[in-house]
């Protein structure tokens, strides 16, 4: 059995890195509406005097995807054998693929910043990969982790019905919306604080899974 200091040490982790992360994130989605507004970053040209905000925010991003992926792997361990199997593959996955779809948008993106003529096509690339493909995944580990902590009785109603909306709003708006990208830093902090504050029950015996 789990000695109960891990057991109290592991929601106290995944707290913090989900704050940080959730910081972070925001930091660099905020950096890079100062360069680009509004309107559709896809189409936008970044001003020389503002690249500073973008260059800043692509430092940000690996620092963000380690914290989040310290912030997943420390809740995937406080639920241990209590996760069901089919859920808890889809919030592995979908919480790696988006951090794979944010590192390589802001390797592309990075890329075009570097460029003395950035081309229309590297721009696009790096705004589709984030918008379109990163923060669906981030919707589905949004209703995975939401789903995950009510079957569990982790998260009180409220915050699983907030995350279910904020998952709706990155798959419907993420990527014509200006500024909805704010809203997974938003739940995450929001988590984090819920974990911080009342720290995560010890989970149910280990249960037989399909």
């Amino acid at each position: 059995m789990e000695p109960r200091e891990e057991r109290l040490r592991t929601p106290r982790a995944a707290g913090m890195a989900g704050a940080v992360f959730a910081v972070l994130l925001a930091l660099a989605i905020v950096l890079i509406r100062i360069a680009i507004p509004s309107g559709n970053a896809a189409d936008a040209a970044v001003e020389p005097d503002e690249r500073w905000a973008v260059s800043t925010a692509l430092e940000v991003l690996p620092f963000a995807g380690i914290f989040f992926l310290w912030f997943m792997g420390a809740l995937r361990a406080h639920v241990g054998d209590a996760e069901d199997r089919f859920i808890a593959t889809v919030f592995l996955g979908s919480g790696l693929v988006f951090v794979a779809t944010m590192f390589g948008a802001g390797a592309a993106a990075g890329t075009v910043l570097n460029e003395t003529q950035p081309s229309g096509f590297g721009r696009h690339f790096a705004y589709t990969l984030m918008t379109t493909y990163g923060l669906r995944m981030a919707a589905v580990f949004i209703l995975t982790t939401s789903t995950i902590g009510h079957r569990l009785g982790v998260f009180p109603r409220p915050l699983t019905l907030f995350g279910y909306l904020a998952a709706l709003v990155l798959l419907l708006l993420a990527s014509s919306l200006p500024w909805s990208e704010l809203v997974f830093p938003a739940w995450a902090l929001v988590v984090s604080i819920h974990i911080l504050r009342v720290g995560l029950r010890q989970p149910p015996p280990s249960r037989g899974t399909g």
